[in-house]
């Protein structure tokens, strides 16, 4: 089985990456099942592009592998776009998922349905040392909902439904939330431009 090293410490972004790489014959290593403690790279950029790129091309350089990272978040348009690229710390630095929900639904607070579009955005990075970074960048288009629904996914997935579903990403089936999701999006993306880089 082929291996990847995503770059990630996230525990439900590595679980879906390895659910859908598994199911096309590639084992999923990450940062977690690495020996020793390994420091985080500061997520400095502007872009989902700029932090991907700086995580993937940071470890491929440090540990002299083929890495492939991400950076994904929620794009709410009532709220400007926002939370972006800060969607894992929106309610504060330590990264709390729920605080995270509600803060976004306390600013939708009042706002119509039909204003509240936004989608999901996923950019990979795929670096090797000395070689150009390949991007793929998938999306997932939908509306917040009222309040959080559902137990599964993780992230913003209780308030997020998809368009043409009346239920949200955390209701899903995680076979059928990878098939519609920005991650799953992103990723068939960069198979198709890595056919060659991965065989």
């Amino acid at each position: 089985m082929k291996k990847i090293l995503l770059a990630t410490k996230n525990e439900g972004k590595a679980k879906e990456f390895k659910e859908i790489f598994g199911s096309i014959g590639y084992q999923v290593i990450t940062l977690l099942d690495l020996e020793g403690d390994v420091p985080d790279v500061e997520e400095t950029g502007e872009t989902f592009e700029a932090n991907a790129a700086l995580k993937a091309e940071t470890f491929a350089n440090r540990l002299q592998m083929p890495v492939m990272a991400d950076d994904s978040g929620l794009e709410v348009d009532a709220l400007q776009k926002r939370p972006g690229v800060y969607s894992a710390r929106y309610a504060g630095l330590e990264k709390n998922d729920q605080k995270n929900l509600e803060k976004v639904l306390q600013e939708l607070e009042g706002v119509e349905h039909k204003n509240r579009t936004a989608r999901f955005v996923c950019v990979l990075a795929f670096a090797r040392p000395e070689e150009e970074t390949i991007f793929a960048r998938g999306t997932c288009e939908g509306y917040i909902a009222s309040y959080p629904q559902g137990t599964g996914g993780f992230g913003y997935d209780p308030i997020f439904i998809p368009n043409g579903y009346n239920r949200t990403l955390a209701q899903f089936a995680p076979s059928e939330k990878h098939s519609i999701s920005h991650r799953g999006d992103a990723i068939e993306k960069m198979l198709t431009k890595l056919k060659t880089e991965l065989e």
